[in-house]
């Protein structure tokens, strides 16, 4: 992972050539990261794939986190890796709750990353993040027609009992 200097000088290359692209670094529990704006995430990514000296061509791990009460609430979180340095590199896009029953989105990156497919459609099902231009965006862990996002911190804990057809007589209520 970049030293601290290392990753301001990432941040302003960047800058320099996508305007307002990364918004900060932050430096947290012993990880760097590289604040991207969410509108521009596509280009930062692509950009530390392909740059010369940079070249973070995989994607490791693509996952979101809920941060409430905190503004902005939502994140996605992504761990780039450069192989033949084994070098890691976090990025983050942080995102506000639109707050008016719609969920907040995001550009996919399925067409820059191939892992990317399923671990968005894990945010999706348990965060409720839209990836515009995913394409396959259905629901991958819960059944599609499952309300609400479980791993969102208003979510009532304990939740509902998931049916599946392997447990719908099992499960109490289920069937009369």
């Amino acid at each position: 992972m970049p030293d601290a200097p290392g990753l301001e000088l990432i941040a302003h290359e960047i800058n320099e050539r996508h305007e307002g692209a990364v918004v900060g670094t932050s430096y947290e529990h012993e990880q760097a990261a590289l604040l991207a704006d969410p509108d521009s995430i596509r280009e930062v990514l692509a950009y530390l794939k392909d740059a010369p000296g940079h070249e973070y061509r995989f994607l490791a791990s693509l996952h979101g986190a809920d941060y409430l009460p905190a503004e902005p609430r939502f994140a996605v979180h992504y761990e780039l890796l450069n192989m033949p340095r084994v070098e890691r590199l976090r990025v983050k896009a942080l995102l506000p709750d639109p707050g008016d029953g719609t969920l907040p989105e995001l550009d996919s990156v399925t067409g820059l990353f191939a892992t990317a497919d399923f671990q968005e459609r894990e945010v999706y099902d348990f965060f409720g993040i839209v990836f515009r231009g995913h394409p396959d965006p259905r629901r991958i862990l819960m059944p599609e027609d499952y309300v609400g996002f479980p791993q969102r911190r208003d979510f009532p804990v304990g939740g509902d009992p998931v049916i599946f057809t392997n447990t719908e007589d099992s499960v109490p209520g289920w069937t009369k």
